[in-house]
């Protein structure tokens, strides 16, 4: 099936077809773009119709598929005829090959443990240490004036071995292995001039743990300044610019370790790796073939030489040892890059998690906002309607109480003419009040003015605990003067014999 821009929708499976139909009926885009738009967004159409509309950004799918596509592998393993045929005609297991290096030694000196003689062996022996010192200074004296003399001329005055004994008396102090490597570095330059070896400022052991942690290869140089092949060695062919800058290379990733076999650390070193002639050196790194973590002995270099040869012999070693070492790091970079995605996927699910909770605290803050404010409105609203209900109920009772208009017999009485407001529509009223009438029975006529026009005075009690405010204020005319409702003061000790007041309304308060 071919449609009219000559596109085969035969190659589509039933879903994607079904996926197109639905994409076009929403959009309306032409079928050659919106194929390669689904095919971008995996046919999902919401994606899909989301892209269209709100334009087609960076796609993090696609984006995490080439970068887990883009980890590097480790490189297969190969094996050869010999490797094959060690395995048995009848798929039995191989018999444990032997490891092809020897195993590199962690070295750790130890510290010198002092042993302190009880206080009556010190005091026997003094006389005997006494000489000793005498005797050591003088024949250091003798060592320092030799010292100054030429080689050729001290060869004349003392012997190999005479020599080899008082060097041996110096007695080199024991320090920590960044000590020694220091002193080391800084008796080298003073004995050889200033050079660029790169020589690593740590133990021994703190050296094979950097290479073996960082994939690279440990160089390890001891020499014993009694040899007599050490000083042309040093100059002629560890002081080479073609050495130094083999050394230097960064794509050789070596590390250089020194050592003096006269301090202890590089005489134990000496010792564990089988140096019998000097001057010696050897290459380290890990061996993952033989052991995930086992560091082995992957070349030896004694006596002297040339710096072709010196060179030779360790690019050999880089050579046979480097793609194991290469699929080491490429292994650990997957894995390093593995854990990076994890990490940024974890770390989006977080963000993705922090937000959906955000959003819901300030949803059920929202809701309980609204409720607590509907709450309010409606005990609000209660709360008016019950004083509503209070007021008009102390209104119909206190309508009760409120004697009637004194009769015209009765010389005594107040005539008032009052100004009603025009809220109540009752205009003005004119009524006679006894003398004795209180100014707060007055405010209670005009409260229930509305009550008394019925003749049918209902009988209602008194409400319980509530307090009756007046919302108006009755002043005279002239003078002005605003009376208060008072049930100690009448309206006779205020009006006379008769008067004209105005009733006002006040704003309403809170109540």
């Amino acid at each position: 099936m071919t449609n009219r821009e000559g596109f085969d929708l035969g190659q589509l499976s039933a879903s994607q077809q079904e996926a197109l139909q639905q994409y076009t009926d929403v959009t309306g885009q032409e079928i050659k773009d919106a194929i390669p738009l689904l095919e971008r967004s995996q046919w999902n159409v919401q994606i899909a119709v989301s892209k269209f509309f709100d334009g087609e950004g960076p796609d993090l799918f696609a984006e995490a598929q080439a970068a887990q596509n883009n980890i590097p592998r480790a490189a297969a393993r190969v094996e050869n005829l010999h490797e094959a045929l060690i395995m048995d005609v009848g798929n039995r297991p191989a018999r444990p090959r032997q490891p092809r290096t020897e195993p590199a030694p962690r070295v750790v000196p130890q510290s010198p443990h002092v042993y302190r003689s009880p206080f009556l062996v010190t005091l026997l022996f003094a006389p005997f240490r006494m000489g000793y010192s005498i005797l050591s200074r003088v024949l250091g004296s003798i060592l320092f004036i030799f010292s100054l003399l030429p080689r050729s001329l001290r060869a004349r005055f003392l012997s190999s071995s005479i020599a080899k004994g008082l060097r041996r008396t110096d007695g080199r102090r024991l320090t920590l292995p960044k000590e020694t490597a220091q002193r080391f570095k800084r008796e080298f330059e003073e004995e050889y001039g200033p050079n660029e070896v790169p020589f690593f400022e740590g133990g021994h052991a703190q050296a094979l743990d950097t290479a073996k942690r960082d994939l690279k290869f440990l160089l390890t140089v001891l020499i014993s300044p009694e040899h007599d092949d050490t000083d042309s060695f040093v100059r002629g062919t560890l002081l080479s610019s073609e050495v130094v800058n083999f050394m230097n290379d960064p794509a050789n990733n070596i590390i250089v370790w020194g050592g003096n076999v006269l301090d202890s650390e590089a005489y134990q070193v000496s010792r564990e790796y089988g140096c019998t002639k000097f001057p010696f050196s050897c290459v380290v790194c890990l061996t993952p073939k033989e052991g995930s973590t086992r560091m082995g002995i992957v070349k030896r270099l004694v006596g002297p030489m040339t710096p072709e040869a010196y060179i030779s012999g360790i690019q050999n070693a880089i050579n046979k040892y480097g793609p194991d070492l290469n699929a080491v790091r490429a292994e650990r970079a997957a894995q390093e890059m593995a854990r990076t995605l994890r990490e940024q996927q974890d770390s989006a699910y977080e963000r993705s998690l922090a937000l959906d909770r955000e959003k819901a605290r300030q949803k059920r803050e929202a809701a309980a906002a609204a409720a607590a404010a509907e709450q309010q409105a409606r005990e609000k609203a209660e709360a008016a309607a019950r004083l509503q209900r209070l007021r008009q109920q102390w209104r119909e009772w206190r309508a009760t109480t409120i004697p009637s208009e004194p009769d015209p017999t009765i010389k005594d009485a107040v005539r008032l003419a009052l100004n009603m407001p025009a809220s109540s529509g009752a205009g003005r009223i004119v009524r006679r009040f006894s003398s004795q009438t209180t100014l707060e029975e007055l405010y209670a006529f005009v409260e229930c003015y509305d009550l008394l026009k019925d003749a049918s005075k209902k009988l209602t009690e008194k409400p319980e605990g509530y307090e009756h405010h007046y919302r108006f204020q009755i002043s005279s005319v002239m003078p002005r003067e605003t009376f208060e409702p008072s049930n100690a003061v009448t309206i006779g000790e205020k009006m006379g014999r008769g008067g004209s007041l105005v009733v006002e309304d006040m704003p309403d308060d809170d109540e």
